[in-house]
């Protein structure tokens, strides 16, 4: 449960509004030809975290600018807090900015990067100068406002940026991939202290990012963004467990897709004929008639290692090829016999040295989606972000 604190941004806590930010009908096109944003409905609850998620070219940020308002919209509407912004100035919107680069003046002084918006708003001497220090013991970088920012790392730096976003109390703060520029390790730290942040101040805040597990570990929903259009929005739990296409399946975490034809559907569950022979049973997404196309998704944690006389759920002969240590578990590479490659998560005592296994998994943990043709283009850099 969020509380209210004496803190910045203690004016936008409280309780889940159904629509703080809204989207309604919102496209974005440049010449009427190339969208980088359609069809956008879009909901966002007071206080929540909410996550734009996708691969370069698929609309985040361009949603993002528009709620800022450095794009505007071709066609819609945008609202905060019940009032329409879409067509107000960015300096008009109430709302904090947080960038990748951190965008920090290297002139100035900590205390001065984080005085500056109020500065621009003309706030009175005293005024500025308690929030600023009020902005840097939320951030915990009080004893650092009369140094530069080169002479900061880049975390500190990060934490600066976020100082500056929240000190003139937003109603609403944006982060365009914020901690892309850490090492893994600082950037890990960094999600940590930004969840426990939002969850003590209860701000709204609407991150974009392309890196899946920082969307998983952060946000209370996520939106998944695939050209120019929200194709699944949820809580972590709900994308990573229940994915409703085979493009959200692949780029929330880590999955096996195989491909086949659909054998049998009684819309529920169905039965995929892989090449070579293997028979596939999984829920079925949206599948089409026998005959037609398929892809089967399994997470690699999902598969156990069982005997050739197991007969539990789906059964797949192996080879293994491959044994990767990561500390806590192995990675295992097995090519089926039609000579698809599978990933296999175990832990360290189910390694043995036979290279002949069989893989088994419930059709409960697999999902099957029509073969759309969209998985390829996953990787595929977009003309958009």
């Amino acid at each position: 449960m969020r509380t209210k604190t004496e803190s910045l941004g203690a004016s936008a806590a409280g309780a889940s509004d159904a629509a703080f930010v809204a989207f309604t009908d919102v496209e974005k096109s440049y010449g009427g030809m190339v969208f980088a944003v359609r069809d956008l409905n879009l909901t966002v609850g007071r206080g929540e975290f909410l996550t734009f998620l996708g691969p370069s070219g698929s609309g985040k940020t361009t949603t993002l600018n528009m709620l800022a308002g450095f794009e505007r919209p071709t066609r819609g509407t945008i609202t905060l807090d019940g009032k329409p912004v879409d067509r107000l100035p960015p300096y008009q919107r109430n709302i904090g900015m947080v960038f990748q680069n951190y965008a920090l003046f290297p002139h100035m002084s900590v205390a001065e990067n984080v005085a500056f918006p109020l500065s621009v708003r003309r706030r009175p001497k005293p005024e500025t100068e308690a929030r600023v220090r009020r902005a840097l013991e939320m951030v915990r970088l009080e004893q650092f406002g009369d140094r530069r920012p080169a002479q900061l790392s880049g975390g500190q730096q990060q934490r600066v940026a976020l100082a500056r976003a929240m000190v003139f109390e937003p109603s609403l703060v944006l982060m365009d991939e914020p901690l892309g520029a850490l090492d893994k390790k600082l950037r890990e730290h960094m999600q940590i202290e930004l969840k426990q942040l939002h969850d003590s101040l209860g701000i709204t805040i609407i991150y974009v990012t392309h890196d899946q597990s920082e969307a998983l570990t952060m946000s209370d929903r996520v939106a998944v963004f695939e050209s120019g259009t929200v194709v699944q929005i949820g809580t972590p739990d709900a994308l990573y467990n229940e994915p409703a296409s085979a493009f959200v399946a692949n780029f929330i975490g880590e999955n096996n897709t195989l491909e086949g034809v659909v054998e049998h559907s009684d819309g529920a569950r169905c039965v995929i004929a892989l090449p070579g022979g293997s028979k596939i049973a999984a829920q079925a997404v949206g599948i089409g008639a026998a005959g037609t196309p398929a892809l089967v998704a399994v997470r690699p944690e999902r598969i156990a290692l069982g005997s050739a006389s197991d007969t539990r759920g789906n059964r797949l002969p192996g080879t293994i090829t491959g044994r990767i240590y990561l500390g806590d578990h192995f990675r295992l590479l097995v090519e089926i016999d039609n000579g698809a490659v599978m990933t296999v998560k175990i832990g360290p005592e189910q390694v043995h040295q036979s290279e002949a296994v069989t893989l088994v998994w419930s059709p409960d943990e697999c999902r099957a989606f029509p073969a759309t043709g969209h998985i390829d283009e996953i990787a595929k850099p977009g003309r958009f972000k």
